[in-house]
């Protein structure tokens, strides 16, 4: 941080690097890749603290509270990334998300070097979203996060997906090791699992959040769906404070998209709408035009603005 301070060289914070977008000129400036090691835990016969520095694997971490018999964070099994990602975007997937066991988020703030401690509440936590993505963003690194664990606990099964897995396996109550396994074979068959050889893994995850409306603006969308698509249910979940949540895939897919569709060397995954891959020698100008074209797309058709989930890094 000094290094660059006294060089007035903009600061970049690299983490795993799953969720970014880079632009095509690059970076201007310094990348300060955070490889911090570690894990420590503490607790009870009930609940157990996982305090693990910024840099370890995610999907470690939660290899390893699983198989310490601690449920919370085995559906977010196979997401690629490092810890200290994971407040940031209050990282969530199949029913979880990281806010509903994050204690405690130490961090350095950049204007000072001061090392502080941020309580669950003190992140501001909401979908994919959170202080330090939000109202401070680049203020802060993430140094360590503390995660309050259930011991021995039952899993937690609330997607359909993951419901439907086991149904179809004919597991009533699946243990947390089934869980992750399951989850991570989920991802895998949704190209969200790191796979060598998968082309349809070429991508920096979801591309597109799910958007949070009013009710009344559902009732809206969905009014406009029994037009546009007749027999087809808009799906829709309840969000905090009376709001809901669509799916941005089913948008996607209804606005004309779907799996497989190619622009140029760019496409969206043939097995995730959700997902734009780099099949071959695209460039960031490439993603852009793909992205573009399907925001606009959905917004001529829903009226709703479809927001990126990637960090945009040097546009």
């Amino acid at each position: 941080m000094a290094f660059a301070f006294a060089r007035k060289l903009p600061l970049f914070v690299l983490g795993g690097g799953s969720n970014l977008l880079v632009a095509d000129s690059g970076w201007p400036g310094l990348v300060l890749k955070v490889s911090l090691p570690g894990v420590e835990f503490e607790g009870d016969l009930q609940k157990m603290l996982f305090h693990a520095c910024a840099g370890e694997s995610w999907d470690e971490l939660v290899a390893l509270a699983v198989n310490k018999n601690c449920g919370g964070i085995e559906c977010l099994s196979g997401i690629p990334g490092t810890v200290g990602g994971t407040p940031v975007q209050n990282v969530g997937a199949y029913g979880q998300e990281v806010s509903q066991t994050i204690t405690r988020v130490r961090a350095l703030e950049i204007a000072t070097g001061a090392v502080l401690d941020f309580s669950n509440a003190d992140c501001g936590f909401s979908y994919r979203s959170s202080i330090f993505n939000g109202t401070r963003r680049g203020e802060f690194i993430v140094l360590e996060v503390s995660y309050r664990l259930c011991r021995s606990s039952e899993p937690k099964i609330e997607y359909a997906d993951v419901k439907n897995f086991f149904a179809a396996a004919n597991i009533g109550k699946p243990t947390l090791q089934q869980v992750r396994d399951a989850v991570r074979s989920i991802r895998q068959s949704k190209a969200m699992l790191l796979v060598e050889g998968d082309e349809d893994c070429r991508s920096a995850g979801s591309f597109f959040k799910n958007p949070i409306v009013t009710a009344a603006e559902a009732n809206r969308i969905q009014a406009l769906a029994e037009k546009h698509a007749p027999g087809k249910t808009l799906p829709r979940y309840p969000a905090p404070n009376g709001q809901v949540k669509l799916a941005a895939a089913w948008l996607v897919e209804q606005s004309g998209f779907s799996k497989g569709y190619s622009l140029g060397p760019v496409g969206i995954s043939r097995k995730h709408t959700l997902a734009i891959v780099n099949r071959g020698g695209a460039t960031a100008k490439d993603i852009l035009a793909l992205k573009d074209e399907i925001e606009k797309k959905v917004f001529d058709v829903w009226g709703v603005r479809l927001q990126p989930e990637p960090v945009f890094v040097g546009f």
